[in-house]
């Protein structure tokens, strides 16, 4: 087993408002924390990695495929490894949740 103790990763602000934090990763899949502020946004984008997460606290708005979803505190959700997306908090409090990813993403863009 690997330990990965919190002091040990950075969070960083990727865009206004939002903040991502790269957590564990093994051979199959990694984990990261999101931290989005009201009214913040994550510009649309993909990635080949699939992507299965879980809203802790809040609501965020997806647009995947063109299609608009919303997910609350509680639930999760999958987008596939290069489908175009992108996420915003239309509300008042903020998004707290986890992402995982899988082959793991351990070298993403927003680090540089």
């Amino acid at each position: 087993m690997e330990e990965v103790p919190q002091a040990a990763s950075e969070t960083v602000e990727v865009v206004d408002g939002v903040y991502l934090t790269q957590l564990a990763a093994g051979e199959a899949m990694s984990v990261q924390h999101f931290h989005i502020d009201p009214g913040a946004a994550v510009p649309e984008h993909s990635h080949p990695h699939e992507q299965v997460g879980f809203v802790v606290k809040g609501t965020l708005t997806f647009r995947v495929g063109g299609e608009t979803f919303v997910v609350g505190a509680g639930d999760s959700y999958v987008i596939p490894g290069g489908e175009t997306h992108s996420a915003e908090n239309r509300r008042d409090d903020p998004v707290t949740g986890i992402d995982v990813f899988s082959p793991p993403r351990t070298d993403p863009d927003w680090l540089d």
